[in-house]
């Protein structure tokens, strides 16, 4: 069997993925068009050729105008199913979906309409795939801990609708310590935790996360090699790292996929994990992300297969569907290798 039907028959899940950041242009340009929109862009072409970012900051000005065609129910329903079927064609059980809030009540988006298209792709994407879907609600770090809050406090006739909450965006000069209130309240109303941390960030950022936030995951987390006593705690506590390899390249954190540490990382203990990030911007779904990093890296099918484990390990899964999963992975993982 060659790797890429290798990786797509292996079940799966998918940790690090903004369902704004999975907007094709395909779908862009015709929400635009359902919705009487302008953007600058004439073609598809042009908006892939747009594609090519120097650093977070370059990609999130592009993230952020592309979000301005999600305006209605529907736009966000036909989002995450899109991003569904994709995941699906790739061997994903199980995706846990970043949303940004912020992004869309700045606009005029009322809570309910983001949720009401969310709530019922979540249940249409299971029925017609099998593929559970959990929301985490992200807090942009870029702006104010109040406006943190404020999301919070919009959040709580849906908060049933979600699995965690996280933090994102730009992380220079926005150490996570600076949203504890907010994620102290998330963690007493039991909703698990995650949070971006040293993609751009110093190591501090991580040990920040999970100190001051409560963090039960990390996303990225690349920078933690820079601290071999973080690596050390990572490994002690099993604390997973959701990395994006193609991600990681397109932004400039790694110059090449070969340079990559996750597999030195995987070789250290650690719980890495492989994720699309914002595959319609970065080039890639969780599938193309394992592909391009087993060849790069030489990953051996095991440690493929050692990936795929930790990703239903690490999820945020109830011991009977955790045990399933792993059950179905090492079906195939036997009749594979």
């Amino acid at each position: 069997m060659d790797l890429e039907s290798f990786v797509i028959e292996l079940p799966k899940a998918e940790l690090h993925v903004h369902v704004e950041g999975t907007l094709e242009p395909e779908l862009m340009f015709a929400l635009a068009q359902r919705n009487d929109i302008d953007i600058p862009y004439a073609t598809v072409d042009d908006v892939r050729a747009a594609h090519e970012f120097t650093d977070l900051q370059s990609f999130l000005d592009i993230y952020y105008e592309g979000a301005a065609v999600l305006i209605t129910e529907d736009d966000f329903y036909d989002l995450l199913m899109a991003y569904a079927q994709r995941a699906h064609a790739g061997g994903v059980r199980r995706a846990e979906v970043f949303f940004d809030p912020q992004t869309h009540t700045t606009r005029g988006i009322e809570f309910d309409v983001f949720m009401s298209g969310f709530s019922r792709a979540v249940h249409d994407a299971q029925r017609r795939w099998g593929i559970s879907i959990g929301l985490i609600m992200c807090f942009l770090r870029h702006l104010t801990p109040d406006d943190a809050l404020a999301t919070w406090r919009a959040s709580e006739p849906y908060r049933d609708r979600l699995v965690a909450v996280g933090l994102d965006s730009t992380e220079i000069g926005r150490p996570p310590e600076l949203f504890a209130e907010v994620f102290g309240m998330a963690r007493a109303a039991g909703l698990h935790v995650v949070a971006h941390a040293g993609e751009e960030g110093p190591p501090s950022f991580i040990t920040g996360a999970l100190d001051a936030l409560g963090a039960e995951r990390i996303d990225h987390g690349v920078r933690s090699t820079d601290d071999p006593e973080l690596v050390d705690r990572l490994v002690r506590d099993q604390v997973p790292l959701t990395m994006c390899p193609l991600s990681n390249v397109k932004l400039g954190v790694f110059d090449r996929l070969e340079d990559h540490n996750l597999k030195s990382l995987l070789d250290a203990g650690v719980k890495v994990t492989v994720n699309s990030d914002d595959p319609a911007y970065f080039g890639g779904y969780v599938a193309e992300n394992f592909v391009a990093t087993a060849k790069a890296l030489d990953l051996t099918r095991g440690e493929i297969v050692r990936l795929a484990r930790n990703s239903i390990e690490a999820a945020f899964l109830s011991r009977d569907q955790r045990e399933s999963l792993l059950a179905e992975l090492d079906a195939v993982a036997g009749s594979v290798i």
